[in-house]
């Protein structure tokens, strides 16, 4: 599988474990430190052929991820759940097997501009991915089916609208939990 657009990572062994599953051109951030030389890179692959943010599904990742998406907007986010990510309590794109970093990057979603509001809490509510027994572990599962990541009951209503998920798709994954 190869992939067009750059791969934005946080280090050398994502990196490896990239390359172990895909055909891609990757940058690293090197962690929080973000140096100029790096953001500008970072920059010119967002021009010319697109980046996907692939982070670490941690405190420091969701950072990372909140830093870059703020600089470029219109990145492709890629996700892996902590369960993909997780290695002897490490948790890292480096712990993943090629299938799930192959699986994360073909549901990568790109943010939707306009202002959307397709999705409420009540229907998380209906579909008992908020304020009930298991909720965590269904919105858990359905963000990886769906390729957005976890979040907690606000942060995964905000991907599901801002990522563009249908709600055709949205059934339909559920229906595979």
């Amino acid at each position: 599988m190869k992939i067009k657009e750059t791969i934005v990572v946080e280090g050398r062994d994502d990196t490896a474990a990239i390359k172990r599953a895909v055909s891609a051109y990757t940058i690293e951030t090197h962690g929080f430190g973000i140096k100029k030389e790096t953001w500008e890179l970072i920059e010119r692959a967002y021009q010319e052929t697109g980046i996907i943010i692939f982070t670490d599904p941690d405190f420091a990742g969701k950072e990372i991820r909140r830093r870059l998406t703020e600089k470029f907007p219109n990145a492709a986010q890629a996700h892996l759940s902590q369960r993909d990510a997780v290695k002897d309590g490490d948790i890292g794109i480096e712990n993943a097997s090629p299938e799930s970093i192959r699986q994360a990057l073909e549901r990568a979603h790109y943010t939707i501009e306009e202002k959307r509001d397709e999705f409420t809490i009540a229907d998380l509510r209906e579909q008992g991915l908020v304020g009930g027994p298991g909720a965590s572990q269904r919105r858990d599962h359905l963000g990886k089916l769906l390729g957005i990541g976890y979040g907690n009951s606000k942060s995964f209503l905000a991907k599901l609208n801002q990522y563009g998920i249908t709600r055709e798709e949205f059934l339909l994954r559920l229906e595979e939990i």
